[in-house]
């Protein structure tokens, strides 16, 4: 996995607390899905925007619901409840070097996978409409054309720009 880049983060450096965490990595090679989510979760894992164990509880979700965080044809929408460990509204993504199957009958495989956060049960309402309308724009072949961390982080921050 290359390194992460992305804006937001810990308050230290002046970093600014109100508005999401935004991270990205590329051409990351996984295994197999569960490793594609915990590698769209470490940059907001090293932000500290959520604790580690926020990882493993969107492997659970899938592991425990099947597959419908696949939300379109090579794209997966890992999350989990703010209680499982969210610190600050938060979006990531990972564009994987080699696609993965999660399982989906028909949106597999997935070559994208965006990770979120909300600390609450009601400011990601606002992200996930702005990403909705994002996607829908093209946004997930953005992503995977990206040509390095930065440029897939101003997509993302494209997303958030008038949240």
């Amino acid at each position: 996995m290359r390194h992460c880049a992305g804006r937001g983060g810990s308050s230290v450096g002046g970093a600014d607390t109100d508005q999401p965490v935004i991270k990205a990595v590329t051409e990351v090679r996984v295994a197999d899905w569960r490793a594609a989510v915990r590698a769209a979760c470490q940059p907001l894992v090293d932000a500290g925007a959520v604790e580690a164990r926020y990882a493993d509880r969107c492997v659970d979700m899938v592991e425990e619901h099947g597959p419908y965080m696949v939300l379109a044809p090579g794209l997966a929408l890992a999350h989990a409840r703010p209680e499982d460990g969210v610190n600050r509204l938060c979006l990531a993504s990972a564009t994987l070097a080699e696609p993965v199957s999660f399982g989906h009958p028909d949106n597999d495989p997935v070559d994208v996978v965006l990770a979120f956060g909300s600390p609450d049960d009601s400011s990601h309402i606002g992200l996930l409409q702005k990403l909705a309308e994002h996607l829908l724009s093209g946004l997930a072949d953005t992503l995977r054309q990206a040509p390095d961390q930065a440029t897939a982080v101003q997509a993302l921050s494209n997303v958030v720009g008038d949240l």
